[in-house]
């Protein structure tokens, strides 16, 4: 690999500059001090990745909670004097000594359902990051990379059997009619988040882009988004089980088909560093009134959780109508069950508790009269 151009290298130090005196409370501010820059920002990944690929987002972002994505697996490895205080940080604790255990997604049939104690969950829905070996990360993707992971991806969706069949198809044959009526179901992406256009992940759109649904829309596989692929298993109901008996049997078999990206110590490997491990992010849609009105409560019950609260619109959104998107925020240094018993346990505590504040309003209306 070619030594980085000199103006390159004076303009990432520029960049730098500027970005120490923002007003930024990201990871990455937190951790690229100036010895950690300094030690890596000469460096090449084999494929071509830079430190400024990896870091474009949060310098371009301030306001960004991590800052920072892979621009390809070997980044997480090159750039690792920055990547790992990020990961342990963000994981809850994760050293560079740990490896993530191996993949274990125990029985659904211990999960039930979380609306056992009243419909408070609108939906539900199990999905995963995976990228595929032999393939850089958005940044690094040409046109023709895009094109032949969109074909790859689509031969593997064509084996699925079942419940699990259904239909492939490219975002660049979806009229935009059918893309917003697809947008406001959930069940497709969408161009324009300021977050990963930065990082490089809209490049070519929409090339190489595009979007599996099965039959009855419960089986979901978004292609070249931020990610290779997401697999989304989803239904309306508080039926986890069932979401993750499904989610289950769709990963195993595309993993018998394509060659997912892993490593022995951070497990599967994705574009953003929060995606790491399991690379699974198990999530409800729950109206929560009582809740709703005392965030700083909400927040601390799913904090005792690992639990990560957000609007229904994805990260950043306000939640609309009381209606939350709750998730497991750890993805990495526990097994696929863990991950899911923790987002379970956690959203029927929160259930209880919206429960519990429901019959205290009516014990003190019944006092009043």
């Amino acid at each position: 690999m070619e030594p980085i151009d000199p103006a390159f290298m004076a303009l990432l130090d520029e960049e730098y500059e500027k970005f120490k005196v923002t007003d930024s409370h990201s990871l990455l501010k937190k951790h690229l001090t100036q010895e950690v820059f300094d030690k890596i920002k000469h460096r090449v990944t084999a494929e071509g990745a830079t430190l400024h690929d990896c870091i474009k987002s949060g310098l371009a972002n301030p306001d960004s909670n991590i800052g920072l994505y892979a621009a390809d697996a070997e980044s997480y490895i090159l750039f690792q004097e920055l990547f790992d205080p990020v990961i342990d940080e963000y994981h809850g604790g994760f050293e560079p000594s740990q490896f993530h255990p191996i993949s274990d997604f125990g029985d659904p049939i211990d999960l039930g359902d979380l609306n056992e104690l009243g419909n408070y969950v609108l939906s539900t829905r199990v999905r995963c990051a995976r990228s595929i070996e032999g393939y850089p990360f958005n940044p690094l993707l040409s046109s023709e990379m895009y094109a032949e992971l969109e074909q790859d991806v689509g031969y593997a969706l064509e084996d699925l059997e079942g419940d699990l069949s259904g239909k492939y198809r490219s975002l660049k044959d979806i009229s935009s009619e059918e893309q917003e009526e697809l947008l406001e179901k959930h069940l497709l992406f969408k161009q324009g988040d300021r977050f990963l256009e930065a990082a490089g992940a809209s490049r070519f759109w929409p090339e190489g882009r595009g979007i599996f649904l099965n039959e009855n829309n419960t089986l979901v596989v978004w292609v070249n988004e931020e990610d290779h692929m997401r697999i989304i298993s989803m239904q309306e109901g508080g039926n986890i089980g069932e979401v993750y008996e499904r989610f289950v049997r769709a990963v195993t078999i595309l993993g018998e088909r394509l060659p997912f990206s892993s490593s022995e110590r951070l497990g599967f490997l994705s574009f953003c560093p929060t995606n790491l491990g399991t690379a699974i992010r198990a999530s409800v849609h729950i109206r929560l009134p009582l809740l709703g009105e005392d965030r700083q409560t909400l927040e601390e019950t799913a904090a005792k959780f690992n639990l990560q609260v957000r609007g229904t619109s994805g990260e950043h959104s306000e939640a609309e109508d009381y209606v939350f998107d709750i998730s497991n925020r750890r993805r990495l240094g526990l097994t696929e069950m863990e991950a899911l018993k923790e987002m379970y346990d956690g959203i029927r505590e929160i259930i209880q508790l919206e429960i519990d504040m429901e019959e205290g309003n009516s014990q003190c209306r019944k006092k009043s009269y």
